[in-house]
């Protein structure tokens, strides 16, 4: 129930969970790897006995077989549970390809990430990047894909059930005293204690560091001396982190809508605030101009407070929906909030507040569960489990309890009037979490890599543009890449310029001149 930090690409966001990967399986024998066991111990603990016992993961074979449709294949990936502990027990990895159509010298692999975190990286493979990624690129690299821990089919992170979900994702997220902040904390408890009772094994092995451990361990068994990336929003820190793990082995490296790893959790939740204020306000001048805006046609100051107003009399009264659900000021939110990902989703949003505004809900309701990746039968993706396992692992809680909150609630409504409230309090879903943090924030520099592409867009919601900014300026061989215009990531998007710039750097490592902006 914490959509600020669930960062993940539109494209992913429009898919339905778990498209063509039925056919993904486990077996065991086919590619050859390349790493030395030495080369395998270079990230963490470097003795002898380490690399000894890493070098049965890099020197593994895959059985690849079909699997989705068209060239698709899938395989399992060992990896182990405790990096710090080889020897001891593995874990299983979703892993999927589709190999270089040609013409033209194959370049290696390249891996992709779509975000999250508790994206479907092999969804996104067979749904998307696979078969939609420009034609050049997929032709001189076999396209691969890897569910990272705790995520999807890579032994995924379990909380809640279907029901347990609707009822969390119903609770009031602006509570208006002290006896909703206290079912507020209790539903974070429950979740909690939920994650801890279902995946209490594996929620203290999800970090992003070890996820980016367990991507050389696949260019290694795929036989590439480089890892070639290209990672969006969340999938962006992953990539950052594996250049400042093994920037000897970092090739080119596409990150597109970029988190800054130097921010704290409260400081990243409190830009993502005044993002999707920047996002809304877009969405609110291009509104305000069409006849069938629901927020009126004055001005973005006047459709600010009519969608106020609409979600302050959703909390008093929630909307029918045609359905056992009614439409709760939480869900309706997070409805909004789906649709600030893609202005292509705009005039899905403007019908969708036209039919709330006039009693009912389904439209909204719609938006929130492609949000939450929930079907039509009740059950929800891993996704949001994923995601709360890997951020609270990844850094410290944003606060220790609702006092801190409450504190901290004006500096929000500063950076959101509309979302500000809703923000603030989600920054309590990690503050129960039953592991301790293992992350820190922190500058990555990853002296020695090859050139990293940095990419940013001037009005993504989810990764502020500065983001984008900050973590180009980190990185020793980082260049940034401007797209100006709205949604989250740029790649892939309408933009030849933007297109053009990712293209030849994937395809002859060169990045675009310092400075380079497109729209």
């Amino acid at each position: 129930m914490d959509p600020r930090r669930l960062l993940r690409t539109s494209a992913i966001a429009a898919v339905t969970a778990g498209l063509l990967i039925s056919g993904c399986s486990s077996g065991s024998s086919s590619t050859s790897a390349s790493a030395s066991p030495h080369d395998a111990g270079k990230a963490g603990p470097s003795d002898a006995a380490t690399a000894q016992a890493l070098a049965p993961y890099y020197t593994q074979k895959l059985s690849w077989r079909a699997c989705g449709v068209g060239k698709f294949e899938c395989a399992t990936m060992k990896a182990p549970l405790d990096y710090a502990k080889p020897a001891g027990p593995s874990i299983n990895l979703a892993v999927a390809r589709v190999k270089a159509t040609g013409p033209g010298k194959r370049i290696g692999s390249l891996l992709v990430n779509p975000g999250g975190p508790g994206g479907s990286a092999v969804g996104y493979l067979q749904s998307y990047a696979g078969i939609g990624y420009p034609a050049p690129v997929r032709a001189r690299y076999d396209m691969v894909a890897v569910d990272p821990r705790g995520v999807a089919r890579s032994e995924p992170v379990e909380c809640l059930t279907g029901k347990q979900m609707d009822a969390y994702t119903e609770v009031d997220q602006t509570p208006d005293d002290p006896a909703e902040q206290a079912a507020l904390a209790k539903a974070f408890k429950d979740f909690a204690h939920g994650c801890e009772a279902k995946s209490g094994k594996i929620l203290p092995h999800v970090s992003t560091v070890e996820a980016a451990r367990d991507m050389d361990v696949l260019r290694g068994v795929l036989g590439d001396q480089k890892l070639h990336y290209v990672g969006a929003s969340y999938g962006t820190f992953l990539g950052a982190t594996y250049a400042e793990l093994f920037p000897s082995r970092t090739g080119r490296l596409v990150l597109d809508g970029a988190m800054d790893p130097s921010l704290s959790s409260l400081d990243m939740n409190r830009d993502q605030t005044a993002g999707f204020e920047t996002a809304f306000k877009s969405f609110a001048a291009d509104c305000v101009k069409q006849k069938d805006c629901p927020l009126g046609t004055q001005s973005v100051p006047d459709a600010s407070d009519r969608l106020r107003r609409f979600f302050k009399d959703t909390d008093a009264k929630p909307i029918p929906t045609g359905q056992s659900r009614a439409l709760s000021e939480s869900l309706a939110t997070t409805g909004v909030i789906a649709a600030m990902y893609d202005q292509a989703a705009w005039p899905e949003l403007r019908t969708a507040l036209t039919r709330a505004m006039s009693g009912d809900g389904a439209g909204l309701l719609a938006l929130a569960d492609s949000y939450y990746e929930r079907d039509a039968s009740g059950k929800y993706a891993n996704l949001m489990f994923a995601n709360a396992a890997v951020n609270c692992l990844d850094l410290p809680p944003s606060f220790t309890g609702p006092a801190e909150v409450s504190a901290a609630l004006p500096s929000f409504e500063q950076a959101s009037p509309v979302f500000g409230d809703g923000f603030a309090w989600s920054g309590l879903n990690c503050t129960y979490w039953p592991v301790k943090a293992t992350g820190a924030p922190h500058r990555i520099e990853a002296k020695g890599a090859a050139p990293i592409l940095v990419v940013g867009t001037t009005r993504d919601p989810a990764t502020p543009y500065k983001w984008a900014e900050s973590l180009a300026s980190q990185l020793s061989s980082g260049t940034l890449l401007t797209y100006e215009g709205d949604g989250h990531t740029a790649y892939g998007r309408g933009s030849d310029c933007i297109d053009t710039a990712i293209n030849t750097y994937l395809l002859d490592g060169t990045p675009p001149a310092k400075g380079k902006r497109c729209s």
